[in-house]
Order: structure tokens, then C-alpha cells, then sequence
């Protein structure tokens, strides 16, 4: 069946940063970039995508940060790594906002001669004023950690670091952290990440941290979640473990040591609100008359006083059309993304006596709609709104009072006007009803002839809602393509059970779901295999190289980023091993052949009409190893095929460390596109 692990003869280019691997690589680009550089229309598509990148009237993504305060991280043609920065609620509403400047990347990376890219910031509430700042190199996931005081605008003296690594970490008061790492050299699961948790105390060594919780090498992680009382103390604080990708158990950590929670294990605790522990659950629960994607609730007092009594309340129960996309609490408001088919609506939960009462807040219909961020200081959200025509808005509610407020609407990326949205539902291999997005210009003629992009994802419970297809728009739409979006199994799109039904040994019920789409495409004369093409990204990347080996009749382009490829190796490769929740191990004999049945890697072969593939990865991507990407491109190769190859040396998982990254792989990707599918 193709190149096991022990037999590979690419192995060595899973050595990261090897001499040879990263020979091999600038080699590739080499020959791939000039082909698609040197196509006249690269320079305008690069131009138009930077443009939309590094554009001044994007709307912010602010969040709340103390009392009447915003933050947020930005980044323009000016500021390629960005700035952090922060404004009060007043003067953001105004409409012309008083920016200070908190911490600029690109000045900070100048400084330290150092490729530092933002990783993201916890800081401790309810003032938030201390916070610990996240610094990866060149986009990696493992960061460095230091202490930062936001209303110094500098890092603190002596304060709180932690060296490079991927840690779990938190506050738990102004003099302590609770951080998972590496305390020992090699004390990370098999799939790289902490499995120990210890509190680290304000100016001592972490040699000196005391240990709460270990869990066990095997496991994916121990991650650790403190939630607070309106005042910002602890109300209660549980070690996460996770088993595998989707099975947590939930440790509650008392002074006498950690309790497990008798709770579902796929199950996720969403947050904390009047009193009440708020969980969303992924499988059935049925000594509690509970099911997969309920949102349900337990009194906090009563937890922690008896952890082995529990007894859940049922807030929200979705129907078989619906799914909890997400939930967020305020200082005493529960707020929830719920969407229908694939649109979304926002409700407020109120808690009166011993029950939950709900409005909906009054929002644009048939759009996806967010929760960008919660104030813990009152019951006011920031609302994103969104649509794949209708350019994103920005909205303020009190979620007690409702009476949504539009604060930002961002200003059209490309002409909509001569372009509609459909939905349509194609039929997969068992009989189920696959939803997907059509966007196509208004007068399209079903001839088969028209250029289209099909993207999907298809896991980890992910959702691909309607979002503003401002660079779709600008570099496909515009020049006549149609954009196709496929909700398929795996998702989250229908809650727990459409991301259930594609689990590991169920997995070939995605790649039915989405060669469903696109013969619908074919079958509605939409278009055609010569004008059709696919893309997806990590997983997604995974779904376009089966796309590749199993249906390569059915596309004429097929953009691989960042993916999976080699599913016998996958969980020695990298972080692969966190995975196997989602698609089963290839140690075990039965789940081992279902890989095998799909295994791009292991299933490419010799004489077939492979389309010719564009295949992209980045050197630094610690979470999908590059030598996916890789080992694909050379194994076509030596079977023969012609294809693209681009592997950004920095970039992480995104595959772009910065803005002018960004746009260069959105021109090549949309270069080879009008190569395959326009031309």
C-alpha cells in the first residue's frame, strides 16, 4: 500500500531545519515562484491583496480591557507586525479614536534584532492592567512569555517570564501564575505539549513552582482555567486534561488536591455567570436525560461543596436544523451564538429564581454573527456581523438592555453589486443532506463554463459560516469566478453530531460529503471539471490531497496548504499525536486501514490524471509539520507529476509571519487559479 514510516525514503525531510530539507526547499521555490511571479497578472493581484491587508479603514478587532477601556492588536502597511494599543470605549464610539500605543512589534523586533511575531495576551481582571504578553519567533506556536503593566506602557522589571515553549498558563492572583510547560527536559505528552501544572510565585525561579496537578504523557495536554467573581477573584479553578483532542477531563483543584468531575468528557466548560458553571456537551449524557449539543448549567457552590452529586440544569436544547456556535458571559448576562442552517442569531440569557429566561437581540438576518467580545465590568458585548457580500459590521450591545448599536461598517473591498448568494444542498454516498454556499454573479449562465473556487474544511467541529469575501471578492469575483463554500461532515455546523458523524473510522463520510458537492456543482452546471477548483488549508489541505488521489477527475486545480499528508506517520510527525481524537490511530489494525484508505501520501500513485497541484507550507509551522507539504511534492515528483511548491521559511501555521506575507501567498494562490481554471 505505499511507504510506511519505517520505509520512507522522505524521512529526513521531517528534520525541520536540516541543511538538506531546507536545501531542498529554497531549490523548489526556486522553480515554482517564477512561474507564477512572472504571469503578468501577479503584480495587480499582489497589489490588490496588500491593499486590502494593510488597508487604514479596517475595522478594529477591539475587546474590552478594564473599565470604559479597549484594546486591540493592529496591523497596517506601516506596522507589518503591528501594534498594541488601547482607547476608552468613549472615544472609540466617536468615531475618531485616540489611539495610545501599548507595545509596537515592529519596533520591538528592530530593537532585539529579533523575528517576532504576536502571539497573543492574558491579563489578570478585573483591571487588567498586568498582563502577560505572548512573543513567537517567526510565527511558531511555542512562544516566549514576559510580564507587561498596560498603563505603563512597559514591560515589567523583573517580572513574570517564561522562556520559549508551548505553554499553558494563567493567572491566578497579582503574585502567582498557574503555568503548564517543560519544568524537566522532555516532560511534554507525546504530542509535545505540558502534561504538569504548577503555580509559579511573583520574584521566585520557576525551579521553585509548586506542582497541582499531573497528568499523564500519553495525554494530549493539562491545560488549566480559573474563573472569577465580577470583583476578579477565584471563584473556582480546573485542571484540563485532555485525554485526546476531543475527550477533556475536568479536575477541579481544592486545597486538599484535584477532584475529576463526573461530567461527559466531550464536554467544554464555557465560562462563569450568576452563580452558575456554564458547559456545552459533544456526546449524550444519558444518566442525566442529556444530549450531545446541549447547553446546560450547575450551580458553582453546590459543585464544589459536593463534586460527586452533580446535578445539571438544561438551558438550551438545539434542534437537528441548529447548533451553539458560541458562548460568552458577561458580569451577569449569558450570551449565545445560535445558529439555524448555517445563520446566526444572538440570544441573552437572564438568570430569574431558579431559571433562565432569553431575548434575542434585534441583528441583521441571514448573516453570521459573533460575539468579538464580553465586558465582565457591565452586560455590554461587541458584536461582529458578517455576510459573503455584505461587508462586515461592528456592533455594541447591552445584552440586559439589548438595542444593538452599529459602531463600524467596513467600507466595500470589491464590487457586490452584479453578484447574488445561494444555498444548495447536494445528496452524500449515505443519503445526507450536505449544505453549501453558491456566490456567483447575477446573470451567470449554467453552461458549465464559469471558473469556480470550492473551499472546505470538514473537522475538528469547526464551522464555515458566511464571512465578508473581501479578497475572494477583489481577486476572484471581480474577474468573473464563483466562490463555493461546503459545509460538510466534520464541521460544526449542526453541532456535536455533524462533527461526531466524520470521527476516525467514519472519516470517509467528509470526502463523500464534499465529491457530493462538487458533482452537484458539475450536475447544476454551475461548472465543470476543467473550470473547476479546490482549496482548503491544515485539515482542509489534508481533504484537498484525498480530493487529489481519489477524484482527481473531478478538478482541474487543487490548492494544498499547510496540510496533513502522510496519515500512517502523522502522530510521530510533529504534533500529530494531539490528533488522534480525530482520526484515529494508526497503531490500531482497524483504524490503521481506514487511514490507509485515504492516506494522500500513501496514495498517490503512478499513471493517474492528477490536475497539477499547488502545494504551500511554511518552515516554521510547529503544529503542521512542514514535512507533510514536503514529502508530498517530492513523492509527486519521483512518480513524475509537474506541480507548484512554496514553503515560506517563516510564517507558522498561518504560512504568513506578516501582512506583506499574507498577500504574497493569496497572489500566488490566485495566479495559478487563473492559470488553471481562466486561461
Amino acid at each position: 500500500m505505499g511507504a510506511a514510516p519505517n520505509d520512507d525514503p522522505f524521512a529526513w525531510m521531517e528534520e525541520i531545519e536540516s541543511q538538506r530539507a531546507l536545501d531542498w526547499a529554497r531549490a523548489e521555490n526556486a522553480r515554482s515562484l517564477p512561474v507564477l511571479q512572472d504571469d503578468a497578472r501577479y503584480k495587480g493581484l499582489y497589489a490588490d491583496a496588500l491593499a486590502i491587508a494593510t488597508a487604514s479603514d479596517r475595522i478594529p478587532g477591539v475587546g474590552f480591557a478594564g473599565e470604559g477601556m479597549l484594546r486591540d492588536f493592529w496591523q497596517d502597511a506601516d506596522h507589518v507586525r503591528g501594534v498594541w494599543r488601547a482607547t476608552t470605549v468613549a472615544s472609540y464610539r466617536s468615531g475618531t479614536p485616540a489611539w495610545r500605543t501599548l507595545l509596537d512589534m515592529d519596533a520591538l523586533a528592530t530593537a532585539e534584532k529579533a523575528n517576532w511575531v504576536w502571539s497573543g495576551v492574558r491579563c489578570l481582571e478585573p483591571d487588567d492592567r498586568l498582563c502577560l504578553v505572548s512573543l513567537s519567533d517567526g510565527g511558531k506556536d511555542a512562544f516566549t512569555v514576559r510580564e507587561f503593566d498596560a498603563a505603563a506602557g512597559r514591560f515589567v522589571e523583573g517580572g513574570f517570564h517564561l522562556p520559549e515553549g508551548k505553554h499553558n498558563l494563567t493567572w491566578l492572583d497579582q503574585g502567582s501564575l498557574i503555568v503548564g510547560t517543560e519544568w524537566e527536559e522532555g516532560e511534554l505528552t507525546e504530542s509535545g505539549y505540558p502534561f504538569v501544572l504548577k503555580v509559579v510565585e511573583r520574584g521566585r525561579p520557576l525551579s521553585a513552582a509548586r506542582e497541582i496537578f499531573r497528568g499523564e504523557r500519553k495525554d494530549v495536554s493539562v491545560d488549566v482555567m480559573v474563573l472569577r467573581e465580577p470583583d476578579g477573584r477565584p471563584a473556582a479553578t480546573f485542571a484540563e486534561r485532555a485525554v485526546d483532542f476531543f475527550n477533556v477531563e475536568h479536575n477541579l483543584i481544592t486545597p486538599a488536591g484535584a477532584v475529576k468531575l463526573a461530567i461527559p468528557t466531550k464536554s467544554t466548560i464555557q465560562g462563569y455567570v450568576a452563580g452558575r458553571l456554564i458547559v456545552t456537551l459533544e456526546e449524550d449524557w444519558p444518566a442525566k436525560s442529556l444530549r450531545e449539543g446541549d447547553l446546560i448549567d450547575f450551580d458553582l457552590a453546590a459543585l464544589k461543596a459536593r463534586p460527586a452529586d452533580l446535578n445539571p440544569s438544561l438551558i438550551l436544547r438545539p434542534s437537528e436544523s441548529q447548533s451553539v456556535e458560541q458562548v460568552a458571559t458577561t458580569r451577569g448576562r449569558l450570551v449565545v451564538a445560535l445558529y439555524e442552517n448555517v445563520k446566526g442569531q444572538v440570544l441573552s440569557y437572564s438568570r430569574r429564581g431558579d431559571a433562565w429566561t432569553s431575548t434575542r437581540l434585534d441583528l441583521p438576518a441571514d448573516s453570521s454573527i459573533s460575539v468579538s467580545s464580553a465586558s465582565t465590568h457591565d452586560d455590554r458585548v461587541i458584536l461582529s456581523v458578517t455576510g459573503y457580500l455584505t461587508p462586515s459590521s461592528q456592533w455594541i450591545a447591552d445584552a440586559a438592555a439589548g438595542a444593538p448599536e452599529r459602531l463600524r461598517t467596513l467600507p466595500a473591498r470589491f464590487d457586490a453589486s452584479k453578484h447574488l448568494v445561494e444555498q444548495f444542498w447536494a445528496t452524500s454516498r449515505d443519503g445526507t443532506k450536505v449544505p453549501y454556499f453558491v456566490v456567483r454573479p447575477k446573470d451567470l449562465k449554467l453552461d458549465g463554463s464559469n471558473p469556480t473556487l470550492l473551499y472546505a474544511y470538514g473537522g475538528f467541529l469547526v464551522s464555515q459560516t458566511p464571512g465578508y469575501a473581501a479578497t475572494v471578492g477583489k481577486l476572484w469575483l471581480e474577474k468573473g469566478g464563483v466562490y463555493v463554500v461546503a459545509n460538510i461532515r466534520g464541521g460544526g455546523e449542526f453541532g456535536p453530531r455533524w462533527h461526531n458523524a466524520g470521527l476516525k473510522l467514519k472519516r470517509n463520510a467528509v470526502y463523500d460529503d464534499f465529491f457530493a458537492v462538487s458533482e452537484d456543482l458539475i450536475a447544476r452546471k454551475i461548472t465543470s471539471p476543467r473550470r473547476l477548483g479546490i482549496m482548503g488549508g491544515s485539515n482542509g489541505g489534508l481533504l484537498m490531497g484525498v480530493a487529489l488521489t481519489k477524484r482527481p477527475e473531478l478538478y482541474n486545480a487543487v490548492v494544498i496548504q499547510v496540510p496533513l499528508f502522510d496519515m500512517i506517520g502523522y502522530t510521530s510527525i510533529g504534533a500529530g499525536a494531539s490528533w488522534v481524537g480525530e482520526y484515529g490511530d494508526p497503531a490500531i489494525p482497524e483504524e490503521r486501514a481506514m487511514l490507509m484508505s485515504y492516506s494522500p501520501y500513501q496514495n498517490l500513485r503512478a499513471g493517474q490524471n492528477y490536475p497539477k497541484a499547488f502545494i504551500e507550507t511554511s518552515t516554521k509551522d510547529d503544529r503542521v509539520h512542514p514535512a507533510h507539504a514536503r514529502k508530498a511534492a517530492a513523492r509527486l515528483k519521483e512518480l513524475g507529476y509537474d506541480y507548484l511548491y512554496y514553503e515560506n521559511i517563516d510564517g507558522g501555521h498561518a504560512a504568513a509571519a506578516n501582512l506583506n506575507e499574507r498577500a504574497m501567498r493569496q497572489a500566488l494562490e490566485y495566479t495559478y487559479l487563473f492559470q488553471r481554471l481562466m486561461d
